[in-house]
């Protein structure tokens, strides 16, 4: 993940200019400015971590954004070299220390905080899904089911935890879905539509619902299947009838795939599963700040 990417810059420094962290009225009020403090970020259950990148951009974004004099600018992000993004840690290990200005720390830890709590959460039940999968062919797929403006994170924590990225955005890929086929004239036309019109290089996929979809859409010349919302021995039947006629084209499966029934699915011989819960319902993982005053 490039950090200093503008887009992710901008989402960082939103999250401090809404939370307001350059005028916090308790620690401004309470604590001295010249104190300098040690926090240090814990996880407080067995985790995926994602999103320490961040945290000295958060604390660089926060010095710009800052009026205050120059000298509490100073910080130092230390972490054990064996953790960094897309490690598995324990409950009770220390991700990093930060040694700054103890005002800062204190403005600045919640948006630390919530970030890698959502990003690690979505982390870490990615990696669930990946390892209920172990040894079969199946990779596990994000969906575009992700929070407006926070996309390219979620998908990044989708990485960290072992999955593989679907379509980054509509521009990325051409998928035919149920809509598209019923307002563009049935399948067989907007499938014969996308491959006449797409650019060099793009891959038509298309999602069917039944048998029937399917052998139209390998008749009219799908060049990758995502089968939704079927059962696991659909599942299985649509696979055996691609391979059965040769064609070895991507198949994904997708809807209404949870933890104890993915391995069912994976088992069917698909290539892909995709889970729109990887980034739509992941639990924020537990992950704590501790801060304490250093020595004068």
């Amino acid at each position: 993940m490039d950090w200093k990417s503008h887009r992710i810059e901008a989402l960082l420094e939103q999250a401090l200019v809404e939370d307001k962290a350059t005028s916090d009225a308790t620690t401004n009020l309470t604590i001295d400015p010249s104190l300098r403090a040690s926090a240090s970020i814990i996880a407080r259950q067995e985790m995926v971590v994602a999103g320490l990148g961040a945290v000295p951009r958060f604390l660089e974004i926060f010095a710009r954004l800052d009026p205050a004099p120059g000298a509490h600018r100073r910080f130092d992000v230390v972490s054990h070299p064996e953790i960094f993004d897309g490690v598995r840690v324990h409950e009770g290990q220390v991700l990093a220390v930060i040694r700054h200005n103890a005002r800062v720390l204190l403005s600045c830890e919640r948006v630390i905080l919530n970030l890698m709590q959502h990003l690690s959460g979505i982390a870490t039940l990615t990696r669930q899904y990946v390892d209920a999968i172990q040894g079969t062919k199946a990779h596990v797929l994000d969906t575009r089911k992700t929070v407006p403006g926070m996309r390219a994170l979620e998908k990044y924590a989708v990485l960290c935890g072992g999955g593989t990225n679907h379509r980054l955005d509509l521009a990325s890929g051409i998928l035919i879905k149920n809509n598209h086929i019923a307002l563009g004239g049935g399948l067989r036309a907007a499938l014969t539509h996308a491959l006449e019109r797409r650019q060099q290089g793009q891959r038509v996929q298309v999602e069917v619902r039944t048998l029937k979809e399917l052998e139209e859409a390998l008749e009219c010349g799908a060049e990758a299947i995502l089968l939704d919302n079927m059962t696991p021995a659909q599942v299985k039947d649509a696979v055996d009838r691609i391979r059965i006629e040769k064609r070895w084209i991507p198949i994904e499966a997708s809807g209404g795939i949870v933890l104890e029934n993915i391995r069912s699915y994976a088992e069917t011989g698909v290539d892909f599963i995709s889970v729109g819960a990887l980034t739509h319902s992941a639990r924020a993982a537990d992950i704590s700040m501790a801060i304490t005053a250093e020595p004068s």
